[in-house]
């Protein structure tokens, strides 16, 4: 009977011993959110048929959607991402220039990516006719950083 005591007891302070686990609920790190707006009335957003939208080098991220914002991720490994955008069977070529800093979260979440002074450095104008940049830190996924006017 001892010896069952003994183990139980064992049993009991061993689970209470235990850690628990963490749970990730902060932050991630953010993409960029863009917005499509009518070059004509500039305030006004105007949603795009886009055929497609993708990245150089990675698979494609919607096809044929109308929306009138998208949040697409940027490299985590370099300081720039080519994005195609195609509307109306034409395609637009967006080159991103950022810098990245990691930040640490915390031990469940580990370290985000927080890209700062977005720049663009080039464009193709086929079915877009301006971009703004709204902001150029980015840091959350709750507002548009950039506006695309066509």
């Amino acid at each position: 009977m001892k010896k069952y005591i003994t183990v139980i007891i064992i049993a009991i302070i061993s689970l209470i011993s235990c850690e628990q686990d963490s749970i990730c609920i902060d932050a991630t790190t953010p993409s960029l959110v863009i917005r499509f707006n009518d070059f004509d009335n500039r305030s006004e957003i105007k949603s795009v048929l886009l055929d497609s939208v993708w990245a150089e080098d990675k698979n494609l991220y919607l096809k044929n959607k109308s929306l009138d914002s998208i949040a697409i991720p940027l490299d985590l490994n370099n300081n720039s991402t080519l994005y195609y955008f195609g509307a109306n069977a034409v395609v637009d070529q967006i080159n991103l220039n950022y810098n990245r800093k990691d930040i640490f979260v915390g031990r469940s979440c580990g370290y985000k990516t927080i890209y700062e002074d977005l720049n663009i450095k080039s464009i193709t104008n086929n079915w877009i006719k301006e971009i703004e940049i709204i902001n150029t830190i980015i840091n959350n996924d709750t507002a548009a950083q950039v506006i695309i006017f066509h």
